[in-house]
């Protein structure tokens, strides 16, 4: 088995949203999103956008298995976040062991609006 290390440039970064200040991580690519794809086979897309990362969530292989076989699915840990800021999008960072590290925007819901897929 190979494995893959992916290294990505961030920079911290003060962003105003909605008249209030919050603290991101800017990486140094960007990526085209999904937007409502059902699962993981459907993440790719169009366009390109900057990427905000507000938090980072860490999930195990089976963990990750289940959320990206059905990225519509309500969770209640992603309701009000993401949403577009500058050019970019601002997203929960969710990677795994041996798994592709997901971008999400829920846009304010609490599902995976929009998805991007790194690796």
């Amino acid at each position: 088995m190979t494995i893959m290390t992916i290294t990505i440039e961030r920079t911290p970064r003060t962003l105003t949203v909605g008249g209030n200040a919050i603290q991101v991580e800017e990486l140094d690519l960007r990526v085209p999103f999904a937007r409502k794809p059902a699962d993981l086979s459907e993440v790719g897309g169009s366009g390109s956008y900057r990427v905000f990362v507000t938090e980072t969530r860490e999930m195990s292989a089976i963990e990750f298995d289940a959320f990206a076989a059905q990225l519509l699915l309500s969770r209640e840990w992603l309701s009000g976040k993401g949403g577009y800021a500058e050019d970019g999008r601002l997203c929960v960072e969710i990677s795994a062991p041996g798994r592709p590290i997901l971008l999400v925007d829920p846009s304010g819901s609490d599902y995976g609006r929009y998805v991007a897929r790194i690796g």
